[in-house]
């Protein structure tokens, strides 16, 4: 079907599932509308028709490769993104539903602060004789972790967020022996070992995911 909003006639496909709320997603000129089976036709045309202008700003913001490519990796699962332009940023099974990228972004960036301190508060635990140090975290394109002891911060790749969790735990741990040897000696590796015996297959997973 066709519906015109504000004054531009769009092509509307609709597909139906049993699930509670309404999505709107774009793609290229077409706009999906996932429903449930009650909805009647005219009911979809009014939502609409009611969210126009909204839904012609979520086409602006979505990205062309967006629209072909609707994936990404969260905490080792592939998700699948879908933009409908008006709910909050939620899971649903293998997916994860959003406003629009910018809230996608957001909701990341929650992830990581909730998801990377709980972590390292649980593999704190284990060490006896770590000083008083903060967590950052950013997203950085070489290395996913980094310990500073001169201004006792350790910052964490955003990009983690993407990992497995037994992944981001090798990386904090990685970062936290460092606060005994500032360096990759046979030292440093045997006190990573203790608290992460698989450390060489997950350095090996990381490296091959580099460019994922």
């Amino acid at each position: 079907m066709y519906v015109n909003i504000d004054g531009n006639p769009a092509k509307v496909l609709v597909k139906r599932k049993p699930i509670k709320n309404i999505y709107f997603k774009w793609l290229d000129d077409t706009l999906l509308v996932t429903c449930n089976n009650y909805l009647s036709q005219n009911e979809i045309e009014k939502l609409i028709k009611t969210n126009s202008k909204s839904l012609l700003n979520l086409k602006k913001r979505t990205p062309k490769s967006d629209l072909k490519s609707n994936e990404i990796y969260f905490l080792g699962e592939k998700h699948v993104i879908e933009y409908d332009g008006v709910s909050k940023t939620y899971l649903d099974g293998n997916k994860i539903i959003s406003k629009d990228s910018q809230e996608l972004a957001k909701f990341l960036n929650y992830q990581c602060s909730v998801i990377f301190n709980s972590r390292l508060e649980r593999l704190k635990a284990q060490f006896s004789d770590l000083p008083e140090f903060r967590l950052r975290i950013r997203k950085m394109s070489t290395r996913w972790g980094v310990c500073n002891t001169s201004s006792m911060t350790v910052t964490l790749n955003s990009e983690l967020i993407k990992k497995d969790v037994s992944l981001i735990d090798y990386v904090i741990i990685h970062e936290l022996c460092h606060f005994k040897h500032m360096n990759h000696s046979s030292e440093f590796w045997s006190e990573v070992e203790k608290y992460y015996p698989y450390h060489k297959m997950a350095r090996r997973m990381l490296r091959e995911s580099q460019n994922d």
